[in-house]
């Protein structure tokens, strides 16, 4: 049974009927409306600073949720059609470890990944992120980006 996530209002559902993907206007959001959803194979819940981008399966972004503005200062409409990897000047990786990179190919999760990220105004970020594959029949990739806490040790 799949799972959906919209990655403007991180609204859960579930294909109870199993006719979501046989309708033929895109799935929206029950709760705000919003025209995507993504399918999960799990369910998932983001943290609450979270902003969550869906990408297709080139790693382009599609759409960018609430969260993304805050954490990284652009706006959907600065994101739509970049690469996912460039827009937040994440090319830091070697192959063996981006997490984008890695589930593109292999069609694996990726959670709790340390990860720096540009702004918008040119800061580097300490964020963590979470990638999904997309498990429906237009692939793809959900990007969960969250503030990174410090490590603080007491004494």
């Amino acid at each position: 049974m799949p799972f959906f996530i919209c990655p403007n209002c991180k609204n859960r559902s579930l294909d109870h009927d199993g006719k979501q993907g046989l309708l033929r206007q895109g799935v929206s959001c029950e709760r705000c409306g919003f025209g995507f959803l993504f399918e999960l194979l799990d369910d998932y819940y983001p943290g609450p600073n979270a902003g969550l981008i869906a990408c297709d399966r080139a790693g382009r972004i599609l759409a960018a949720g609430r969260g993304v503005f805050e954490l990284t200062g652009f706006r959907e409409h600065e994101l739509m059609g970049k690469d996912v990897v460039e827009a937040f000047g994440l090319a830091g990786f070697d192959a063996e470890r981006n997490p984008i990179a890695l589930a593109l190919e292999w069609g694996v999760r990726r959670l709790d990944e340390p990860i720096e990220l540009r702004s918008r105004a040119g800061s580097v970020k300490a964020v963590t992120v979470d990638v999904f594959p997309g498990y429906d029949s237009d692939g793809g990739l959900l990007v969960s980006l969250s503030p990174r806490r410090a490590n603080r040790s007491r004494a």
